[in-house]
């Protein structure tokens, strides 16, 4: 099989996997801090086994890498709270649309810390988000039929904004991790997981209701693969995906993630939306994609005349260059040459 298809698929059923966890963590009937001690002790579990399979664990990682993937598993531990949190007060759906802001909050994190330059094109990227953000909160959804006591809609419509602003706190805090894992390039991505899990179990153990467990099979069923599936078999088939895909591909396949949500919160719970709610989740992961994907908005265009004009320009030049030095030597900068700018020779 293609490496890139197997990519597709890979990426594809992790992203899948990701998209029912709103209705695993629902239907545990556990209190959120629980879910995600449990979800975290599972994970550290099985990405132990995988790591140990691996022989990742043979090295020896600095006091600097522990540390910062410690940083990162702290505000992905607080990730999962807040956004497992407000399933309960905003749905599945209007939740996990609000949370696909995150790219903007990197973008926001870059020209802040780094600076980073905020085009134009991005700057209209987050206004649509922005905008839809707007018909989102304008009103909350209507609950269907099939909606009862463990599907999520508890207080619905009493504190809908506090669902919305822990989805929003959610996007904060992975956007945090974002960047603080950027500082760990060239550690195994299943052992800053690994880590990350580890610090979850540290920080939750504490406040977890470890005195109560939990007395049904149903339940220990649902936060096992929350832990064992949702966490170490996604996290394997996402990273495998990622050594195999492109970045535009990555970035494409990774929205089917809040499309499965919104399905399983109608399907499942029987939660419906507002037209103008549906428009403005669609606003949210359209800009999303366009951030993620590099989408343009409009495009400089060049008059015919000046393209032909630098046309026959480069063609005098080349001709001049290659009369001069029929044997150019390779690129003085080769790790230049990745870069759209580089205009040195790239080495054969």
């Amino acid at each position: 099989m293609d490496s890139t298809v197997r990519g597709t698929i890979e990426m594809t059923a992790a992203m899948a996997i990701l998209g029912t966890i709103g209705w695993f963590v629902v239907m545990s009937g556990e209190p959120i801090m629980d879910v995600v001690f449990w979800r975290c002790a599972f994970g550290a579990i099985t990405l132990l086994i995988i790591c140990a399979a691996l022989g990742l664990l043979r090295g020896r990682l600095s006091l600097r890498i522990v540390a910062i993937a410690a940083l990162g598993g702290a505000a992905i531990v607080i990730n999962w709270l807040l956004l497992f949190s407000s399933f309960s007060h905003a749905s599945i759906s209007i939740a996990t649309a609000v949370y696909n802001t995150q790219p903007f909050m990197l973008v926001a994190f870059g020209a802040l810390f780094f600076s980073e330059r905020l085009t134009m094109t991005k700057l209209a990227w987050l206004g649509i988000a922005f905008a839809g953000m707007l018909l989102i909160v304008h009103a909350s959804p209507d609950v269907g039929p099939d909606a009862g006591p463990n599907t999520g809609t508890g207080n619905l419509g009493t504190d809908y904004f506090t669902g919305i602003a822990m989805a929003l706190g959610a996007a904060f805090f992975w956007a945090v991790a974002a960047i603080v894992t950027k500082k760990l390039k060239g550690t195994p991505p299943h052992l800053i997981a690994l880590i990350q899990v580890c610090v979850g179990v540290v920080m939750l153990a504490p406040f977890a209701n470890l005195s109560h467990l939990p007395a049904d099979a149903w339940s220990w069923s649902m936060l096992t693969t929350l832990g064992v599936v949702h966490t170490g078999l996604m996290y394997i088939l996402m990273y495998g995906a990622i050594q195999k895909l492109p970045t535009h591909l990555q970035g494409s396949l990774s929205f089917i993630y809040p499309v499965v949500a919104i399905l399983v919160d109608v399907v499942a719970f029987g939660h419906r939306l507002h037209p103008a709610q549906i428009v403005g989740a669609a606003a949210i992961l359209v800009a999303a994609a366009g951030m993620n994907l590099g989408w343009t908005l409009w495009k400089s265009e060049i008059p015919a005349e000046s393209t032909q004009a630098i046309n026959r320009a480069k063609n005098v030049a080349g001709r001049q260059s290659c009369a001069n030095d029929p044997a150019p030597p390779a690129c003085s900068r080769p790790a230049l040459c990745s870069m759209p700018q580089c205009n040195h020779l790239r080495p054969a």
